[in-house]
């Protein structure tokens, strides 16, 4: 039995020590915003953060994440006002968006380091394979998300996610 705290929450996760963290959020935790690529830790979309430090949670097992605090893409901002999401959205930056979650984890977690960064910087720290191709503006989203972060620049709150409603209740 692992424990970790997931989003400032504490967990105790009944699966084999060996569970790639990924599964363990995606199935047991039902925090499906972290999302399955390559299984490599090559492609960055299974990217969360992990101790501050982000991390592929495909390659990591759940024995290994014991005693340690993982934030997903759930719990990095729930109402999406973080400002990497912001700006990834106001560059348009986001084609299909299954990269984007560990794509806006990799970033934030660069930002919380370096909130003026170079763009030698934002290539080193962000190496998420993105098969849409939209890195000019991914980079740019990230140099805004810092000038938010430092206050230069205003960020642009995201309408809040859509809830299907039946008619007539």
């Amino acid at each position: 039995m692992a424990q970790l705290t997931v989003n400032n929450q504490p967990m105790e996760f009944r699966l084999e020590p060996d569970t790639p963290l990924l599964w363990a959020l995606r199935d047991a935790a039902n925090l499906t915003g972290t999302k399955y690529g390559c299984g490599s830790g090559e492609c960055g979309a299974c990217t969360v953060i992990i101790d501050g430090q982000a991390m592929p949670s495909c390659t990591l097992s759940l024995g290994e994440a014991e005693g340690r605090s993982v934030t997903t893409i759930e719990g990095l901002s729930p109402d999406r006002s973080h400002p990497v999401q912001q700006a990834l959205v106001s560059e348009q930056a986001i084609q299909c968006g299954f990269c984007t979650p560990g794509l806006v984890m990799t970033a934030a977690a660069l930002l919380a380091r370096n909130a003026n960064p170079t763009d030698a910087d934002i290539a080193a720290a962000v190496t998420n394979i993105c098969r849409c191709g939209t890195y000019p503006r991914i980079t740019q989203a990230i140099q805004r998300a810092g000038r938010i972060l430092r206050g230069e620049e205003r960020g642009v709150p995201l309408p809040a996610p859509q809830t299907a409603t039946t008619p007539g209740l």
